[in-house]
């Protein structure tokens, strides 16, 4: 179905691993177009709780393969047709998206892991706002996420000098929520992930859907709309669930309905 990705679903969680490792995953419009339809899939899959966004080999994802950029290149086009759209579907899915970055997140490669709602670093990792580098700027909503991640004048230097940010420099930015050893990277990518997705899945959309607004409406407006939102995740079995779990002192076991 895929070529320039792979993706999986497991245990309710959706794998989408980026597989072109001889161009350090480096993205072209297919790419965009399979990454799209791989979190759309996601989304509307029911078995589905939690998506992960990996790389294979030892990139994460090097941004735009310039082997297909020319002169003649309409550089907003390309954004409107292809990467706006891979990144307003992973806006809009309402599940769980965790960007599991094994190594280098540069470019539009960067951007798409600020996209993700988790962001869980290999020790290997690094980012890079490697657009000034080329004479761009950071596009694929990077700014939009960024600003809000770690305030105006860090996005602003990171944007504007492209330097390199390491792994634990980007944990104490505030850029990831986790650092991780290269020895457990597995181990604890896999727990983080089964866990999400062992959460109730409406209640944790409709609490995307909150955050998403949260700096756009009025503080009345917001309070309404968290009563409607409250009101919906109320009539979910996993709200009975955990109701009842609470009461009997066990363990809540979610179904994310």
């Amino acid at each position: 179905m895929f070529e320039t990705i792979r993706y999986d679903v497991k245990g309710g969680i959706a794998w989408l691993i980026l597989n072109r490792p001889d161009k350090l995953n480096a993205f072209t419009a297919q790419m965009n177009r399979e990454i799209k339809d791989a979190i759309k899939d996601a989304s509307f899959d029911e078995q589905v709780r939690c998506v992960v966004i990996t790389g294979e080999g030892r990139a994460f994802c090097s941004g735009q393969d310039l082997s297909e950029v020319d002169d003649q290149m309409d550089h907003g086009q390309v954004l409107r047709d292809h990467y706006g759209p891979m990144i307003m579907q992973i806006r809009r899915c309402e599940k769980p998206i965790v960007a599991a970055v094994n190594g280098v997140a540069a470019g539009a490669g960067f951007s798409l892991a600020l996209a993700c709602d988790f962001r869980l670093l290999s020790e290997r990792a690094s980012f890079m706002n490697a657009f000034i580098h080329v004479g761009l700027i950071p596009d694929s909503g990077n700014l939009y996420y960024l600003t809000q991640l770690v305030g105006h004048s860090k996005a602003a230097e990171l944007a504007i000098l492209g330097e390199k940010v390491p792994a634990a420099e980007a944990v104490k930015l505030g850029l990831a929520n986790r650092l991780i050893s290269s020895e457990k990277w597995e181990e604890d990518v896999s727990a983080f992930v089964e866990h999400l997705a062992a959460l109730p899945t409406k209640a944790i959309g409709l609490i995307k859907r909150s955050l998403k607004t949260v700096s756009e409406l009025s503080f009345e407006d917001y309070l309404e709309q968290e009563a409607q939102g409250q009101r919906i995740a109320g009539l979910t079995k996993d709200h009975r669930e955990g109701v009842t779990a609470f009461m009997k002192k066990r363990k809540p076991v979610y179904t994310g309905q």
